[in-house]
């Protein structure tokens, strides 16, 4: 049953739905999906009726992105999971994010590839560890548009209190601002729903009159479309090498910023290989270019698929992809978010910065700043703490300065399976 508003010509963005396991990410998605006719009823009676057999009861509209098989015994996401739906203005890829602790790397690259992003809170428990992580990482990662869905208001306990609603409202936003969305919290949509039911979800709701803001979709519609730099470099973050038969070797990512060309030579850094685009395919139609926020893959003339990996950016020749090298430094400030015990020089996490993850030492600790105030080159950091450091990666990483290519300028810092900080590269410093 296509969407009444099925039109694959329209402006295409990507949005991520993100937020705590067990807020009801997956039965968001699939409730959005169903009553706006993108999915038919019959197909989530099916997928009751397995939740059912699996001890799932009311995991049906979770099914439907929830694909894996895994996923459906577990009832959890974990890998992240592609689905198009179509508003009346434009043409998305809903990426649904995995909020178990163990998934956040999926997430990463699952969220920088999106600009739209919705934050899941259950009104009945509020920010959790993974609300503040994933508030935290949809802000590094360059999320621009963000939509806060207070789910499970229907919940015993809750019952549709404006009070309830009101709380959630005030905890959530005042991590946002912790987060960095402090300057657009006027415009931030805060959603009391129930997906489960299909409260304010597609329908408006008769369970909130105290409520006269949009539904999840009207909020999705009404997102502003970012700007596409066309004009700047080309620069696109390789998530997947392939080797298809009777093809070659086809290179899976997003377009950042410029355009993809059939039949220009691109070159894949730090891995320093460089080739030709024989084509490109996007949502398995054949393009002659791709523009920012694209995902595509493109066939490379003359490359094996081990040559380049993911983690490079491509570019083309005339303004290459900055790269550090192991001996190279590059300046950045952080904010350190949740870190178990204050850390110094020397300490070597892994950064996740578009689609690399590279271990990268804290080699100079500049200026730190807190509550207090200001200190030049302290001797450890902890929670709380901003500092600006010098960074010396531990092997080739492809990073870019925040005033250059923002959109690959940011990264998230992880260790011991959390994400402890997030910070954006000022300088790259190149040997002479």
């Amino acid at each position: 049953m296509p969407s009444q508003w099925e039109d694959k010509s329209k402006p295409h963005r990507n949005i991520v739905f993100v937020g705590h396991v067990d807020h009801g990410k997956s039965t968001t998605v699939g409730r959005l999906l169903l009553d706006s006719g993108h999915i038919e009823k019959h197909v989530v009676e099916k997928n009751e009726k397995k939740a059912a057999e699996n001890g799932k009861a009311g995991f049906g509209l979770a099914y439907v992105m929830d694909g894996l098989k895994e996923e459906q015994e577990r009832g959890i996401t974990i890998d992240v999971a592609h689905k198009e739906f179509f508003t009346p203005k434009y043409y998305w890829t809903i990426i649904d994010a995995p909020g178990h602790r163990d998934f956040v790397k999926n997430m990463i690259t699952g969220a920088s590839q999106a600009d739209t992003a919705v934050l899941l809170c259950a009104a009945n428990d509020g920010v959790n560890a993974q609300t503040k992580e994933h508030a935290f990482l949809a802000r590094v990662l360059g999320v621009k548009e963000l939509i806060v869905h207070v789910n499970k208001m229907d919940i015993s306990g809750v019952d549709w209190s404006q009070d309830k609603y009101n709380a959630a409202v005030k905890e959530v936003s005042d991590l946002l601002k912790m987060a960095g969305f402090g300057g657009q919290l006027d415009r931030i949509p805060f959603i009391p729903a129930s997906s489960l039911n299909g409260d304010n979800v597609f329908e408006k709701s008769g369970n909130t009159p105290w409520y006269s803001g949009p539904t999840l979709f009207e909020a999705i519609d009404a997102t502003a479309m970012p700007d596409k730099p066309v004009d700047k470099p080309l620069r696109l973050p390789i998530q997947d090498v392939y080797k298809i038969g009777g093809i070659g070797t086809v290179p899976v990512g997003k377009v950042e910023t410029g355009t993809l060309n059939v039949g220009k030579t691109v070159v894949f850094n730090p891995s320093q290989k460089s080739a030709e685009v024989k084509s490109i395919e996007m949502h398995h139609t054949m393009v002659q270019k791709a523009e920012p926020g694209d995902n595509v893959g493109f066939n490379v003339r003359g490359l094996a698929a081990t040559d380049i990996r993911r983690g490079d950016v491509a570019g083309y020749a005339d303004s290459a992809p900055t790269f550090v090298r192991h001996d190279e430094t590059f300046v950045g400030q952080i904010q350190l978010m949740d870190i178990p015990k204050a850390v110094s020089v020397g300490y070597t996490p892994v950064f996740h910065a578009h689609t690399a993850q590279v271990a990268v030492r804290f080699q100079e600790l500049l200026e730190k700043t807190n509550k207090a105030g200001k200190e030049a080159n302290p001797s450890f950091l902890k929670t709380g703490d901003a500092c600006l450091i010098r960074f010396a990666p531990t092997k080739p990483m492809a990073i870019e300065a925040m005033e250059t290519f923002p959109e690959l300028s940011r990264f998230a810092i992880r260790d011991m399976g959390k994400t402890v900080a997030a910070g954006v590269c000022l300088k790259i410093e190149k040997k002479a």
